[in-house]
């Protein structure tokens, strides 16, 4: 125990979020950092990487630009040394492509020395006596066990594809999440009927995608539980709800009206981009102009409940038209869930779960600063407190925010600059003099 190197933090977990908060440790010399991933490398949701497809953030909601504009990590520099700057400059438009983001975060987690990848998580262990954790990790590519200790962690885990409960795999084939929507496409340009399950962004790209094959003969579906296919709102004003003072004024809520908020919320961070939306309508009224009836369904307010396959080999999908009350059955050769995606908590911190603060759902009782152990400065989450801190946890432009209140937490100082009001809204209740 005495040779080994303690670490000041390790990050479990190399998504968008974590891999900004290595490289914003990066250059700070009192904190020594290790994050740790057991994919092979750096690749954001590859089974959606469309190539037309862009963020729902402007490109300065990059790993670090929120909190150091003057960083190294920043996507302004990887242009730069890709020789893309001017490229970008004279495309005029805020929006990165995704397939472009990605390649930048490879591009960062190639530079810090601090990401090892291949690296599973396999137990986390408290050492009482010398007040640091023990991370037990297996070396993927060589089958070893290497040990590692720090004195706090931060858990990046991120979310899982949702799949609902009652859709049962085994019994039932040519289901996929849009999560492994390309790495499944060749079969299901293969389909005579697909079904898209969802109403969010994801649902809306694969729609689009697979529009051009019903002019020859593909019959494609749209049904989504939702009254409408609404659009992400976008609004300046309703920007500013993504804000430190929204953060602030949501956090401090108590949980059942937290709760009843978000239950109102979806077209904040859920629905889909407005431009999207228009190009769809208008392939539509481009495939419909000489009034050929078109091999497409758009079904709003239909509840699936249930998928069953048939002598046919096709899946019957039981659905509730919420508004009407009647029940329906529609068959398909495959059916893809856009059913959006949940946090699953890690198996591996069940050795330090009583050191963990839970809530009466079970889920993290997050602090205000990411924390969730018991003392309030060791453990942090990112991307798991939706519940507390609100619809803005799962945006990238909040990531370097809330990177640089981990760091000033851990450090117990100002190493990057928080902003604490931005918004001309006033969210809180101010009681009027006299």
């Amino acid at each position: 125990m005495n040779n080994e190197k303690i670490y000041t933090i390790i990050g479990i977990g190399i998504g968008p979020f974590n891999l900004g908060l290595a490289a914003l440790t990066q250059p700070v010399k009192e904190l020594e950092t290790l994050f740790l991933d057991r994919a092979l490398g750096f690749d954001w949701h590859p089974g959606l990487m469309l190539s037309n497809t862009t963020l729902q953030v402007p490109f300065m909601a990059d790993l670090v630009t929120m909190a150091d504009p003057t960083s190294p990590y920043s996507f302004l520099n990887f242009l730069k040394e890709a020789n893309r700057l001017y490229k970008f400059y004279i495309r005029e438009d805020f929006f990165l492509l995704r397939k472009e983001y990605n390649v930048y975060c490879q591009w960062v987690a190639r530079q810090l020395p601090n990401c090892l990848f291949s690296r599973s998580v396999e137990l986390v262990e408290y050492k009482e006596a010398e007040k640091i954790y023990k991370i037990l990790v297996k070396n993927t590519l060589t089958e070893k066990i290497e040990i590692y200790y720090a004195e706090k962690i931060v858990l990046g885990t991120g979310t899982e594809p949702y799949c609902p409960d009652f859709i049962n795999k085994a019994s039932t084939k040519n289901i996929v999440h849009t999560s492994q929507y390309l790495f499944s496409k060749e079969q299901i340009l293969k389909s005579k009927s697909v079904s898209i399950i969802g109403s969010g962004q994801s649902a809306a790209e694969v729609f689009q995608d697979l529009l051009p094959l019903t002019e020859n003969g593909m019959h494609l579906s749209w049904f989504t539980r939702t009254d409408r296919f609404f659009p992400m709102e976008y609004s300046k004003l309703t920007l500013e709800l993504t804000s430190p003072e929204y953060v602030d004024y949501f956090y401090n809520m108590p949980s059942e009206r937290r709760n009843s908020l978000l239950a109102k919320q979806p077209p904040l961070y859920k629905g889909i981009n407005f431009d999207l939306i228009n190009q769809i309508f208008d392939t539509l009224y481009e495939m419909s102009v000489d009034n050929t009836p078109l091999n497409v369904q758009l079904r709003p307010n239909c509840q699936l409940d249930n998928i069953e396959s048939n002598d046919t080999g096709k899946n019957a999908l039981c659905f509730t038209q919420i508004q009407q009350q009647q029940t329906f059955k529609h068959e398909s050769e495959y059916t893809i869930l856009a059913t959006g995606y949940k946090y699953k908590k890690p198996q591996f911190i069940q050795g330090i779960e009583t050191r963990i603060n839970h809530n009466q759902d079970g889920l993290f009782e997050v602090n205000r600063n990411y924390s969730i152990d018991k003392n309030g400065n060791e453990i942090y989450v990112q991307n798991a407190e939706l519940h507390t801190h609100g619809f803005v946890t799962p945006d990238l432009g909040m990531g370097a925010y809330r990177n640089a209140i981990i760091i000033n937490s851990i450090t117990g100082k100002q190493v990057y600059k928080v902003e604490n009001r931005i918004a001309f809204q006033q969210f809180e209740a101010i009681l009027d003099a006299g």
